[in-house]
């Protein structure tokens, strides 16, 4: 059984070396020219001073390039860290900084910073084809060394990157490989970006079981009809998205236009999917089998159900199911005690899936990870607690009831309100802040932002989202802006959220 990343890769192109192994159209790889590709990018970065241990980041659009890298990376018993091409600059020189990077995989012209690193050029031909195809020699690289390095919101202002481990993403691998029983005729979309952790399944279960991935444009995702034509003319069989990409599907995607008789299963992780879009998506496409899969990055997917027949009078979301396999969820109360079935407690995992922990941040790690003693004669381990509240069903199903915190969902994106005020705050003409979710069917949430400004300044709504959209991702910006004399306080002199969000409905 492989315990690396980059063992899956090999043993497919040694099983299927001329099956497809990814294609971006009109373009494609097979298995045995993906792994001759990634062997060709772990020498160029080898010359560049990468070793084992090292992080390397990806600055690209998806694309075969990208895919041969990222393994390439792998070869070299480095860590992959990818970013949101589509960031703010100022975003993708703190991750550069932060993780202390060794390179970047990037394009001649797209990386606009410099620092003490090596930029590899995918589109730099004269040295790919100089680079030997040959496999490099052996790092020594174990289960426990980080694969890879996902950067996601934090309340600090700042992102924090989730270090996950071989040993953390296979057990979500394994696990789903087995579940889903991929197959090498399959043909599995990847529509989730290299920087979200569903693209883990899309990427490696895929490679794994010798099976297709199909590269989705990006700009499939604004016209839902282009989206739907997308998976009838690729013969999609596996599909893993969020709830919103598929409500847009439902809503927009002109869904009965199309044959979609090769779509056998769909997959949606990420946020609620509301009940009533999931039951037309049904309805639409009878023949698939459809799984509501839950997990933090910090634990990837721990929990799944597979969803059954939807009574039509049902308003309330779909369970979140059982622990996969080799996990293992506790139900614990604020005192750390486990709460009975029925009740409300924290959602918190055991299990070798789980992240070594954040980046350069002991004590943010030390909160997450806690230990707990399941078995008193071993000893403490160390569980995630998630921040998400849970109650067991009677038939051992769990269903999810909200945040502790101050963390919501948006199309499919964990955000941190605070790293949007923080940013708000950064304006000179800002003096207070304040931001809150409206929920919303189609993406989860949407954000809205209260503002006060300093005495004699004058902004609108729109100068504010653009000096949000130069430092946050597009996704964090504030869906409305709205300025205000002042924001309502209550008695300890905290801004009155609850009163805020009575307020959401005014202009």
């Amino acid at each position: 059984m492989a315990y690396l990343l980059s063992q899956l890769l090999r043993r497919s192109a040694e099983h299927n070396p001329d099956h497809v192994a990814v294609v971006q159209e009109p373009r494609c790889y097979t298995y045995r020219e993906l792994d001759e590709a990634s062997n060709r990018f772990a020498h160029l970065l080898k010359d560049a001073g990468v070793k084992r241990g090292d992080r390397v980041g990806l600055y690209l659009e998806k694309s075969l390039e990208a895919v041969a890298a990222l393994f390439g990376i792998a070869k070299l018993g480095a860590a992959y860290v990818p970013f949101d091409p589509a960031a703010p600059i100022q975003r993708i020189a703190y991750m550069i900084s932060d993780c202390q990077m060794r390179a970047v995989v990037s394009t001649k012209a797209k990386l606009p910073i410099s620092g003490e690193f090596r930029v590899i050029a995918v589109d730099d031909d004269a040295a790919l084809e100089a680079a030997s195809s040959l496999p490099p020699a052996d790092p020594g690289t174990i289960e426990t060394d980080l694969a890879l390095i996902l950067y996601t919101s934090g309340s600090t202002g700042n992102p924090k990157g989730v270090m996950i481990s071989h040993r953390a993403v296979l057990t979500f691998i394994d696990w789903a490989s087995e579940v889903f029983a991929l197959r090498p005729e399959d043909r599995v979309a990847n529509h989730a970006p290299f920087h979200f952790d569903l693209s883990t399944f899309d990427l490696f279960v895929t490679i794994k079981s010798g099976a297709r991935v199909v590269l989705v444009p990006p700009a499939f995702s604004i016209f839902p009809m282009n989206l739907s034509k997308f998976i009838a003319d690729q013969r999609i069989s596996i599909w893993y998205s969020v709830p919103s990409a598929l409500t847009r599907l439902v809503l927009y995607g002109n869904l009965a236009r199309f044959d979609l008789s090769q779509l056998r299963a769909i997959l949606f992780a990420g946020e609620v999917f509301p009940v009533k879009y999931l039951r037309q998506l049904m309805e639409m496409v009878p023949h698939a089998a459809y799984y509501n899969l839950y997990g933090p990055t910090e634990t990837n997917v721990c929990t799944w159900y597979k969803v059954r027949d939807l009574n039509p009078e049902r308003t309330e979301p779909v369970p979140i199911g059982k622990a996969c396999a080799n996990s293992e969820i506790l139900v614990l109360s604020e005192k750390n005690k486990p709460v009975q079935p029925g009740e409300a407690g924290e959602l918190c995992v055991r299990g070798p899936g789980l992240m070594t922990g954040y980046w350069g941040l002991p004590q943010r790690t030390a909160e997450s990870l806690t230990p707990y003693v399941v078995h008193p004669h071993l000893g403490p381990e160390p569980i995630y607690r998630t921040g998400d509240l849970v109650r067991e069903e009677t038939d051992g199903n769990f269903t999810y009831l909200g945040r502790r915190d101050n963390q919501i969902k948006s199309r499919g994106y964990r955000i941190e309100l605070g790293e949007i005020e923080t940013a708000l705050y950064g304006h000179p003409d800002v003096e207070e802040a304040a931001v809150i979710p409206i929920p919303d069917d189609e993406i989860g949430n949407q954000i809205k932002a209260f503002v006060v400004l300093r005495k004699g300044q004058a902004l609108g709504a729109g100068d504010l989202e653009a000096y949000c959209a130069a430092r946050l991702p597009k996704y964090m910006v504030p869906h409305q802006v709205e300025v205000r004399p002042a924001l309502p306080k209550t008695s300890t002199g905290k801004v009155d959220k609850t009163r805020l969000q009575t307020m959401k409905a005014q202009a």
